[in-house]
């Protein structure tokens, strides 16, 4: 085992960008192959290039990510008044913007300001895999989310007695077995992958398409993988369409025009969610054979990775009146506490 510098040792390599004429990579020789065990991100400018200007934004972003989504998941849990299936699923879809945001921004972050911008290719792949992972469970739980406001809506007498704490419970844990489970034979698959250079993946982090590139093997079996992965994607995004189309016939043939409003109201957030995170995997995942500059890969990742959970946050408590009422109470509370204490 050796470091050599990525130009010009390997006989595939490539000239790096100006931005790491100097990066060394971890090379495992193997026979007569050189096989790569480190991956290097070759979108992130060093620190004195504007690496500065990335990095804090990002971080104030990632701090409002975690603090925002975590402050709804104790609030939900604090507040009588919310322990309804409907904050219920809020709450562990704030807890997997958590994990999901976790599992790439740091990274992120480091590469950011350090010169080594590399990551080894175990933690590529468990990057991958929990990345996808959380994706696919909170896409499982946005269906569980539009099941509830199908049944509080279209069938409102019914509705106690179907959404069961025990039935929300169970729609969870099949969301998260679901989502483990589905990405774990591509995981599989791609570790057992021969990786002999280059190694510089074109993406903010670890994904499908930038790392499978980098193999020194067929990998046409993607192409099968990718057509699953798509059913899967529409599959939900029609079952969850569907139920909205339904909920909002149910709410245009309502009497009252304050329960039109009240209805509305209590599905509009969940309708920006559905929108915000499906638009974003559409234009991440389901480009086929379309292909897009690196600026516009980049792009597309930071609205998936950064901003959809950014929003979250802000379109469930602003959105609604229930929810912003429990988190002042809950800092209202704090204060007292804290004033007591004093």
């Amino acid at each position: 085992v050796g470091w050599f510098s990525v130009a010009g040792h390997h006989p595939r390599s490539r000239s790096l960008s100006p931005f790491f004429p100097l990066q060394m990579t971890r090379l495992e020789t193997l026979g007569n192959q050189t096989m790569v065990t480190e991956f290097l991100f070759s979108v992130f400018p060093p620190l004195h290039q504007g690496g500065l200007l990335f990095f804090i934004p990002l971080l104030l972003a990632y701090g409002f990510i975690i603090t925002g989504n975590l402050v709804i998941v104790i609030v939900v849990q604090l507040d009588m008044a919310l322990h309804t299936p409907m904050y219920f699923f809020i709450s562990v879809l704030s807890f997997l913007e958590v994990g999901y945001t976790t599992t790439t921004i740091p990274k992120m972050l480091s590469s950011l300001v350090n010169e080594q911008k590399t990551i080894s290719l175990a933690g590529c792949l468990l990057q991958m895999y929990f990345f996808h992972s959380l994706g696919i469970t909170e896409g499982c739980v946005l269906t569980a989310m539009a099941i509830d406001r199908y049944v509080a809506i279209c069938s409102p007498l019914r509705y106690p007695t179907i959404m069961t704490p025990k039935l929300c419970t169970q729609l969870t844990a099949g969301s998260c077995l679901c989502g483990f489970l589905l990405v774990l034979p591509e995981i599989a698959w791609i570790a057992t992958l021969p990786f002999c250079g280059p190694n510089r993946i074109q993406q903010i982090f670890c994904d499908f398409t930038p790392v499978l590139s980098l193999a020194c093997t067929d990998t046409s079996l993607v192409v099968i993988v990718d057509a699953i992965h798509a059913v899967e994607i529409v599959a939900s995004f029609l079952a969850i369409a569907l139920s909205y189309v339904r909920i909002i016939v149910v709410i245009l043939g309502m009497p009252s025009a304050e329960g039109r409003r009240k209805a509305f109201s209590t599905c509009a957030a969940h309708l920006a969610v559905f929108l915000l995170f499906f638009g974003s995997v559409a234009v991440m995942y389901l480009r086929f054979s379309a292909t897009y500059s690196v600026f516009w890969d980049t792009a597309i990742a930071v609205s998936f990775v950064i901003l959809a959970p950014f929003l979250n946050p802000i379109i469930y408590s602003l959105r609604n009146k229930d929810m912003k009422d429990a988190i002042r109470r809950f800092f209202c509370r704090r204060r007292r506490a804290g004033g007591v204490r004093g």
